[in-house]
């Protein structure tokens, strides 16, 4: 990510953190409207998984510029979804179901740059995961 995508995330997240229980609601809903079957993976109290989600995003906001400090927890929420079923097909509608969210929430002010930013950095860290969960899956066909 480029120092001026860095600083449009920081930016639109200032404006959607005071919101952020309501851009969660709008992620899962608009996740499950994508891909009913992603429904099945959740388990537990909805309203913990959109706490998580919205620690998941200060954690992610508050690191770019540091990716090696995100790299670990990244590659480890890779594994850990990737135990519970997630695989590298679920990661675009979680990536459209995120960007559609942050675009509700910011309105007007999520402009073409905004959006190409959080693309940017959804990417970034979708391939973190990705990667983590296909290493393991390669470690344990090895064994």
């Amino acid at each position: 990510m480029t120092p001026a995508q860095i600083a449009l995330v920081r930016k639109s997240y200032a404006q959607i953190v005071l919101n952020l229980e309501q851009v969660t609601a709008l992620f899962y809903q608009r996740l499950l409207d994508l891909d009913p079957s992603i429904g099945a993976m959740f388990r537990g109290d909805p309203v913990i998984q959109r706490i998580k989600l919205g620690a998941t995003l200060a954690s992610l906001v508050g690191s770019l510029g540091q990716m090696k400090h995100l790299l670990p927890a990244m590659r480890a929420l890779g594994l850990e979804q990737a135990r519970k079923g997630v695989s590298a097909e679920h990661y675009a509608p979680v990536g459209e179901a995120l960007i559609w969210a942050v675009e509700a929430a910011l309105g007007d002010d999520f402009t073409a740059e905004t959006r190409r930013a959080w693309i940017a950095a959804y990417d970034s860290v979708a391939r973190t995961m990705t990667s983590a969960a296909e290493e393991d899956w390669c470690e344990a066909e090895a064994a």
